[in-house]
């Protein structure tokens, strides 16, 4: 049995030796595309869709868990120039500032990439900041939860039920940065000096709670005093939003990291055009409800919608990772585009694509006047060169 699968993203399928439990758990699940070779018993076709990273899968009686690595097809570089771009477009991340080192697959990159903006944030020393705490006390600090006192101890004069604000390392800041340094040692893949750099990062962090799996993020909003931890609490949030642990019958066990290139372009998309209309005078809001019918129970939130300084509709972008037509982009995203363009009542519509068989095509609807475009992203070149494409889309969507 092969202990380390690797994948390359959109692929053809390749055929591996593994154990029916563990081909059976991938069929069900949505890591990659499983399914038994008809003619080889223990044999799998396993195919990768959108989703690279790294999963390691546990199964009952195998001796050591299997792990899937997925890799992206678009360079790591410019892979973690989109993450960044999408995640904060006014802090640098456009030219580069994630530093991917050596590190040519996502989540050894991705690991490097948070310890070094957490040994960033952390050199001046940890953030610290009050937080409300409730406890029962022997002595009374801040006030006393009259209520709860009454509730619990009826009566009785010790302890007492008691909140104050605590300033503390122990803030919602620190903790994320926590939690994601640990979610980040549990995954496999890791190189072994990253993860030295990440054990170290942990005990500056010892006094900090991380957060328990499967509750939510505390939210943190950015201000002049947490500037210095922006960028790691941005990719932080990333591997929180990516990495999962998954438990199945049986004891079966699924503990990874998995990003979702069809999301990631997508924000990369919406979020650039939204940058290139900034101070224009237009309003550009993503994934804006809307509805196909009169009687609004047919929803539609098209990826980007642009809107005139008199708050009507006047563009609507729509942003897909990977054409599977071999020959042309797929008809189906031209009946949703089409759909889009009649409801919001536009002439016309855009369709973004992540490279492509074309590098722009455009379709008048036949009875309806309605002209949908067709653009494609060539991931491969460099920053600038995208940013251009996606001021040409701008440009198309108000003067066509």
């Amino acid at each position: 049995m092969t202990s380390t699968v690797a994948l390359v993203e959109h692929a053809p399928a390749v055929s591996i030796t593994l154990p029916e439990a563990l081909g059976r758990a991938l069929a069900a699940g949505d890591i990659v595309d499983a399914a038994p070779d008809p003619y080889t018993p223990g044999r799998w076709s396993l195919r990768a869709r959108s989703k690279v990273g790294a999963v390691s899968v546990t199964v009952p009686g195998v001796a050591e868990p299997v792990t899937v690595r997925i890799t992206s097809k678009v360079p790591v570089a410019r892979l973690f120039f989109l993450i960044g771009y999408s995640l904060d477009p006014k802090k640098g991340q456009r030219d580069g500032m994630v530093d991917v080192a050596e590190h040519p697959e996502l989540l050894p990159a991705l690991a490097h990439s948070v310890e070094r903006q957490v040994d960033r944030a952390l050199r001046q020393g940890l953030l610290q900041g009050y937080r409300e705490t409730e406890e029962s006390a022997l002595v009374v600090r801040g006030r006393v939860r009259e209520a709860e006192q009454i509730r619990r101890r009826f009566g009785a004069t010790l302890p007492v039920e008691v909140a104050y604000d605590e300033f503390t390392t122990d803030v919602a800041e620190n903790r994320i940065l926590r939690t994601a340094v640990e979610r980040l040692l549990r995954l496999p893949g890791v190189p072994r000096d990253v993860r030295r750099r990440l054990l170290h990062q942990r005990a500056r962090l010892a006094d900090v709670t991380a957060i328990v799996r499967g509750r939510c993020v505390p939210d943190w909003h950015p201000t002049r005093l947490n500037s210095r931890y922006h960028q790691a609490l941005h990719l932080a949030r990333l591997v929180l939003d990516g990495s999962s642990v998954e438990h199945a019958p049986g004891g079966l066990r699924i503990d990874g990291f998995l990003f979702d290139m069809n999301k990631l372009f997508e924000d990369f998309v919406t979020v650039a055009l939204r940058d290139a209309f900034r101070g224009t005078g237009h309003t550009a809001r993503l994934q804006d409800p809307h509805h196909l019918d009169l009687a609004a129970s047919i929803r539609m939130r098209p990826d980007f919608v642009l809107y005139g300084a008199d708050g009507s509709p006047c563009g609507v972008v729509d942003a897909k990772y990977k054409a599977e037509k071999r020959h042309g982009f797929p008809d189906a995203d031209l009946y949703q585009m089409l759909a889009y363009c009649t409801a919001l009542g536009l002439p016309e519509g855009h369709l973004v694509y992540a490279k492509g068989n074309a590098p722009h095509a455009a379709h008048q609807v036949r009875h309806a006047g309605i002209v949908i475009h067709q653009h494609a992203l060539d991931l491969d070149q460099e920053p600038a060169g995208l940013l251009a494409d996606i001021e040409k889309v701008a440009d198309r969507l108000v003067n066509t």
